[in-house]
């Protein structure tokens, strides 16, 4: 059976090549943006097709999630797996440095967007009897401190929570309705984005990029990984899929002075908005 994904932050990012990803295995997908123009520049760049469709949502507004919802239903009858990738992030300054509105942005996006999509998506998978909730986890997730990223990790971490409280919920539904919805956590590791990218000095990242060299990723390179790991089902209810493992972190430190990795460009690309951009980030 051709499965349905609905990827929220799906315009850009982790989201976007999981949308492709998906699409090159013959699934039907439905990808999110906060604005006509990207939504739109998205499905141009997925090829178009009938196989893929696009709403304008943004996913701190729960109605506006059940809208995203409606949209894949009717397009495709119905929706089998729900992705909350969307995030966000703030510059890399201490807490007492960001402003309210840059730190409550990104716990909206973070944490409220994937309480919404996932109260729309477990809602709505328990009244067809089975369905897969995915949420992205990030750096923060597994109680990794670092300068700078207060509020990122934070909401990372607690997305982490919230995901095996969910699970816990529908462990204790299936007392009174059995059912077969999941809810999981979608680990990318460290992956070539904006947001990634975003904020560095030029010498900060000189700094940072003979790390980030051996422990990143890009996007073609994870998504088809996660997309494959995703469609194989084999994750129990409240697990995890990881793509870089503390294993694999070790073995790619253990082997940096005999292979050189590069996938990070040399020098920064020129300033963005992406802190505030949803889509996927770790």
């Amino acid at each position: 059976m051709t499965s349905t994904v609905v990827i929220t932050g799906g315009t850009r990012g982790i989201g976007h090549g999981l949308a492709r990803a998906f699409l090159d295995r013959g699934c039907r997908v439905a990808v999110c943006g906060r604005d006509a123009a990207g939504v739109e520049a998205a499905l141009k760049s997925l090829g178009g097709g009938a196989h893929a469709v696009g709403h304008v949502a943004d996913v701190t507004d729960r109605d506006q999630v059940a809208g995203l919802w409606t949209a894949a239903e009717e397009a495709f009858g119905r929706v089998d797996v729900w992705i909350n990738n969307a995030g966000a992030t703030t510059a890399r300054r201490p807490l007492w440095s960001l402003g309210p509105h840059e730190a409550d942005g990104v716990t909206a996006v973070n944490l409220r967007g994937v309480v919404n999509g996932s109260a729309v998506a477990a809602e709505r998978f328990l009244r067809q009897g089975s369905g897969r909730v995915w949420n992205m986890e990030g750096f923060g997730s597994d109680g990794r401190i670092m300068p700078g990223l207060s509020v990122y990790g934070a909401s990372k971490r607690a997305v982490s929570y919230l995901t095996g409280a969910l699970a816990a919920d529908l462990r204790k539904e299936a007392d009174a309705r059995p059912h077969d919805v999941r809810a999981l956590l979608l680990s990318p590791g460290i992956v070539v984005t904006d947001l990634l990218l975003h904020d560095y000095t030029p010498d900060e990242y000189a700094k940072a990029r003979a790390v980030l060299n051996i422990l990143a990723d890009r996007v073609e390179t994870v998504t088809p990984w996660l997309a494959e790991r995703v469609l194989a089902d084999r994750t129990a209810n409240g697990g995890r899929v990881a793509w870089l493992t503390r294993r694999k972190a070790a073995g790619r430190f253990a082997a940096a002075a005999l292979r050189k990795r590069s996938v990070l460009p040399e020098a920064l690309p020129e300033a963005s908005s992406a802190a505030q951009e949803q889509e996927g980030t770790s």
